[in-house]
């Protein structure tokens, strides 16, 4: 196992206290892993809270900030965090304004933030949910009942949390964060298996030569197992799956993902493909973001997002955002 760990015991705590070293302007409790905005709770403002398994990284702890998440919730790798994590989140973002849980729809992550929504509840703080289930490859998974949760997360917090920055009452961030949930579609590929620290060894086996179409981003099986594809062909069968599913009308947000080991060269390659197929596909696109932003650890491959966006969706995206790992406007 080659990894920049000391022991997979402590990887999540490590990982925390790095990530409060480099932004002191965030307060990362270490202990009871939370992160949280350091000018929270804002008066009158909404907080808006996410969180899951660690080694997603930036996804959700590097979106905590201006714009954005006013709190995350860091699990073990890949394990959901525990309903007490995400009360204590709720509890230091409330301002009186009310709470927003956005929740990718992974069979723990459900059931934990339902509980702690029913024990912040208990202490008198509103709290509403949305649920981002926009991965078109397969319907039912080994962790989910409906679609999986991916690159859809990005768009539902950044411009839920623009909405929550301008003022907007829960119920309008609430409304606008499930109308981009709606409007947005995800499709993965997997070139190599992801390695856990805890196993130290490939969760699942992909044969050299081969990929894996639609996988999760836990390495969960996707569609079907090819020989390796050309960037033009991965690009030519993601847009499409995508497509065929979302049927847009206007233009797109995309989001050009890398899962974690795949160098930006490869993905801005990637992305040239992806703007040709929805060119010729007819589908204009309004702003593309590329990166790793919803990665699984070490994981070779990527994912295409498009989310059919419309004014108000175009304006919370352009508004300024300052987190670790997404900022501009400010």
């Amino acid at each position: 196992m080659r990894m920049l760990i000391n022991v997979p015991e402590t990887v999540v705590a490590d990982g925390l206290r790095g990530l409060a070293a480099a932004h002191p302007d965030l307060n990362v409790d270490v202990e009871n892993r939370v992160v949280v905005r350091g000018d929270a709770p804002v008066a009158g403002k909404v907080g808006v809270v996410s969180g899951g398994g660690s080694g997603h990284e930036p996804l959700h702890g590097g979106f905590v900030g201006f714009g954005m998440l006013s709190a995350a919730c860091p699990g073990e790798v890949f394990t959901s965090p525990v309903p007490d994590q995400m009360a204590r989140a709720a509890a230091a973002v409330d301002s009186g304004a009310g709470v927003l849980f956005v929740v990718k729809n992974y069979t723990g992550d459900v059931l934990n933030f339902d509980m702690a929504q029913e024990l912040a509840q208990d202490e008198g703080v509103q709290v509403a949910k949305v649920l981002v289930n926009d991965d078109v490859a397969v319907q039912d998974s080994l962790y989910t009942a409906g679609r999986r949760g991916t690159g859809a997360t990005l768009f539902v917090e950044k411009i839920a949390g623009a909405a929550a920055e301008e003022g907007a009452p829960l119920e309008r961030v609430e409304a606008i964060a499930r109308r981009v949930n709606e409007r947005s579609r995800s499709f993965g590929v997997a070139l190599s298996a992801v390695t856990t620290p805890a196993k130290g060894s490939p969760t699942f086996d992909l044969p050299s030569g081969e990929l894996e179409l639609g996988i999760g981003i836990h390495g969960e099986p996707g569609r079907e197992r090819r020989p390796m594809m050309t960037s033009r062909e991965i690009a030519d069968f993601a847009v499409d799956a995508v497509l065929e599913d979302l049927q847009p009308s206007s233009p797109v947000l995309a989001l050009v993902n890398g899962m974690g080991a795949t160098p930006l060269l490869e993905l801005y390659g990637f992305n040239a493909e992806v703007h040709r197929v929805l060119a010729e596909r007819g589908v204009p696109v309004a702003r593309t973001l590329v990166g790793n932003y919803v990665t699984s650890l070490d994981m070779a491959g990527c994912s295409v997002t498009l989310c059919e966006a419309d004014e108000e969706i175009l304006r919370l995206w352009d508004a300024p955002v300052e987190t670790p790992a997404l900022r501009w406007g400010r």
